[in-house]
This record gives C-alpha cells, structure tokens and sequence, in this order.
C-alpha cells in the first residue's frame, strides 16, 4: 500500500509561527481597555471562612472590581466529574488550590496591591495529608459524604488458592510522587463582554465545549451566550481539562463591562491547575518454577487532593492495567481514589496507566532473579499474544505486539534472542 505521509516529512501548520515568535499564546493577547486580572488563594489548607474584607481593596487606585464568592450568581462550583470545586470560596478551603477572590484592576501592580489589602479571617481546621490515613474512620473529613471518593474492584480466579501452590511470591509497596505538567506557558485567560452581552473567552483549553457548559452554569447564563475561543496552546498534557481562571474572568469582565486578562506566573501555576496522581500500590505475585505467572493481587491507592477532577476514571485505568500487558490467571486488585487536603489531582498523559508499570515491571524482575531466569524471559513466557484473556475479561483480538516488539529490541541489542526465549538461565 502505497502512502504520501508515512516516511515523508510534512511541515506543521503552526510550525512557521511558533518558531518565528508569531503565534499568540493568551498572554500574548490583548485588547482596548483591558484590565488586569489578579487572584486571592487560601495560605491554609483546611479552614472555615469566618470573614472576608474587601474595602481597602477596593479603595486602591486603579481597581474597578473585587468579587468574592457572594457576587457569584449561579452555581458557585466546578469540575469535570463533580462540581464541588469552589468558583471562589466563601464559606470552607480544602486546600491551597482555592480561590477566595478575585481583583480587576487598571494594572497589574493595582491589582496586586488590592489582592494584598483583602483580609480574610480562617478557623482553620485538621488537615490529611496521606491518602491512607485519610482513608481510616476517624480521619478529618475532606468532603462530608467521606474522603474514598472511589473504589474499583477487579476479581479473577482464585488468589488464594494460587498463593498455596506458587514456587515464589513477591510483595512490596511501591510509590510514586505528584508531578506537575509544566506547560510552556501557564495559565492565561482573556474575558470580554460585546454590546449584545455575549461573553467571549480566549484561552488555551483542551475542552472548549465543557468550558462553555461550567462558564454559562456559574455564571447564571444561557450557553448561547458564551464563547470559547482555544487559542494556540503550549502544551496541556491533560492539566488544560479541568478550569482555572474562565469563570473568575469571565465574573470579572461581566462586572466591569471591560475585558480582563488574568495570566498566572509559574508560582501561581502550580497551585492552579490539577497534577498527576501520586499512588501508593502494594502488590503480591505469585510464579509457578518456570516463571509463568500464577496470580496478583494488587492495592492501589491514588491521592486525588481535595478535588475529583478526574479521580475514578484515573484510578480506574489503573486498576485495568494493574496486571501489566501479561497473562494472569488469579487476580485481586483493589483501587481507590482518596481525598486529602493536598492540591488537586486529574488528568496527565497516560490518565493511570503511567503509574502502575513501576510496580508490576519491578515484581517481574524479582520474581525472575527469584527463579534464576533472565528479566527478558520471565516476561516473554508470560506476555500477551493474539486471544489471550485480560484480567477484565478482554480478549485480544487483534493489535497484540508486544512479543514481536520484544523479539526486535532484543536483536537491535545484540541479545542472544533464541536463548532468552529458552531457558534463560543467568550465565
């Protein structure tokens, strides 16, 4: 089959302009009479709101708005799964990623002044910071209904009864840390209202029509009225999927009838948008003498912070993929999401399936050394091939490459293929 893409070098479309500096990220972007967007977040991560004072804020020279969470006029939340992550909060913090108001202003250094003169009064309250002490009965609860905000149960076989007869078993806890996306630019956001009262925002999004739906809801207007314009985006990596700065810009702009522009710095960055998952996963496997696997029986735990974005499906990939791309007769695996009062986790390539590998590929390689088998071998005896059942009950019809991968990458590597195929022995 022929093909004029494969093995061509096309030139991007947006590759002229980003190498030459053309291409307008939101930062970039400006408009008559703009004014400048500046945020209030909780210094504590866990508090009641007793008070909030915004008169000297106000009182600055140069400011045109601060807005509190009690000039929100439709729902005061948002969220991808769950809209329980506060526009601007009013009444509880839950963590460093909240929002307690925010400031339009002529400049920059206005606007920065006024968020420094808010004054606002906590009763802070205990905080959780594990996911497994938060998941006990008597921890600080993050939200009323309870901190699990998830839990995934994947049943195959009988473990137990695979444990009895295994010739090795390994287990351990493994970890993994929260990390951040780092994008090439962090978050910006420019808001304007037309003479017709249709509100227009640019900014870089990976969901443009569920912004519109979270914008339109918290901000008590009908959809219609509200557009989203995707600007050029210098990475998301999942961290664009869930808000950060559309609905208080857009409050802003609806406020003053001016556009605002709010731009973060990296600092800022950090607090306003969502991170991988950090997951802490505990596994039990079990191998028969000649390295084919016989069970595992994995605990995943996933610290979603004090928001869900997108928690269950996270932690529900990982779950699917907790058993690796092997064949696995008997399997357990439990999966939880956890609120703490940490910032918030969601989306970040691989949405779950990232985390998992560091546990599994680390079991199959003591489990080899356990066998005296070569890494290489205990995982092409036990890889899947074209038929083979998953741990969910998915056969693999088609698409199934990994023993052929293998095979390439050992011989680009100048392995003795045909004898790690084998026996494998070390030596």
């Amino acid at each position: 089959m022929s093909t004029t893409v494969v093995g061509s070098s096309p030139i991007r479309v947006d590759g002229r302009g980003k190498v030459t500096g053309q291409t307008l990220f939101p930062a970039d972007i400006k408009a008559d009479r703009m004014l400048y967007g500046q945020l209030l977040r909780s210094p504590v991560p866990h508090a009641n709101i007793t008070r909030i004072d915004v008169e000297a804020a106000s009182k600055v020279p140069g400011v045109r708005a601060v807005v509190t969470g009690a000039d929100v006029p439709g729902r005061n939340g948002h969220g991808v799964l769950f809209d329980h992550m506060p526009v601007l909060a009013d009444r509880r913090v839950k963590s460093v990623n909240d929002v307690i108001a925010a400031v339009a202003a002529e400049n920059p250094e206005a606007a920065r002044e006024a968020v420094a003169k808010i004054k606002v009064q906590y009763e802070e309250l205990p905080a959780v910071f594990d996911p497994v002490e938060a998941m006990k009965p008597d921890a600080p609860k993050v939200h009323e209904e309870g901190n699990i905000a998830y839990h995934l149960k994947i049943r195959k076989g009988s473990v137990a009864e695979a444990f009895s007869r295994a010739a090795v078993i390994i287990e351990d806890t493994y970890t993994t840390q929260m990390v951040d996306h780092a994008f090439l630019q962090p978050e910006s956001v420019l808001a304007h209202v037309d003479e017709q009262g249709h509100l227009t925002l640019q900014v870089a999004t990976q969901y443009p029509h569920w912004d519109r739906t979270e914008v339109a809801r918290a901000l008590g207007i009908l959809q219609h009225k509200v557009r989203i314009i995707t600007t050029a985006v210098g990475g998301a990596f999942g961290g664009r999927e869930d808000m950060t700065l559309q609905i208080q810009a857009g409050l802003l702009a609806l406020k003053t009838g001016r556009p605002v522009k709010i731009t973060c710095d990296r600092k800022e960055s950090f607090h306003a948008h969502c991170k991988r998952h950090p997951m802490i996963m505990r596994y039990k496997s079990a191998a028969a003498r000649d390295g084919k696997l016989l069970a595992v029986e994995a605990e995943i735990i996933g610290d979603t912070g004090a928001y869900a974005s997108w928690a269950p499906n996270v932690l529900r990939k990982a779950a699917v993929h907790a058993t690796g791309p092997y064949v696995v007769p008997h399997v357990k695996v439990d999966s939880y999401a956890v609120y703490t009062n940490n910032p918030f986790a969601g989306a970040m390539r691989g949405f779950g399936a990232a985390q998992p590998p560091v546990a599994y590929e680390a079991q199959m390689d003591r489990l080899a050394e356990a066998l005296g088998l070569d890494p290489f071998t205990i995982r092409w005896r036990n890889a899947f091939r074209q038929g083979d059942i998953t741990a969910t009950g998915q056969v693999l019809e088609e698409s199934v490459g990994l023993c052929e991968t293998m095979e390439k990458a050992a011989q680009a590597m100048g392995w003795a293929v045909e004898r790690l195929k084998g026996r494998g022995n070390h030596g």
